[in-house]
């Protein structure tokens, strides 16, 4: 097996590269994936969660920093209040950036 490995890392093919210069991309894709791709798609599921389990009276934040208490829930928006005023905001349910339930913890 030795040999081989020095073989292919010592002996340029005809097209002026070694093979491990030709493999060396399709070795990388897997670590690409695990490194950028897999976690990102975690926290879109775990986002994805987090909106699904909303009900109204749970402490919200959004993306542009507002923070209020949800008073309904529509189909692709929700109704927030906002104090101090008590001002009513609807807000579309993917500016959602956190959710802090009744009890006072974040929900995961």
């Amino acid at each position: 097996m030795a040999i081989s490995l020095a073989f292919f890392l010592a002996a340029p093919t005809a097209g002026g590269g070694s093979p491990l210069t030709v493999l060396l991309p399709l070795l990388l894709i897997p670590v690409l994936y695990l490194v950028m791709i897999r976690p990102q798609q975690k926290r879109q599921k775990q986002w994805q969660t987090m909106l699904g389990s909303i009900k109204t009276g749970d402490r919200v934040t959004t993306a542009g920093g507002i923070r209020g208490i949800i008073l309904s829930i529509k189909d692709d928006s929700i109704i927030i209040r906002v104090a101090p005023d008590n001002l009513k905001l609807e807000v579309a349910k993917s500016a959602i950036a956190s959710v802090t339930t009744q009890e006072g913890t974040p929900a995961s």
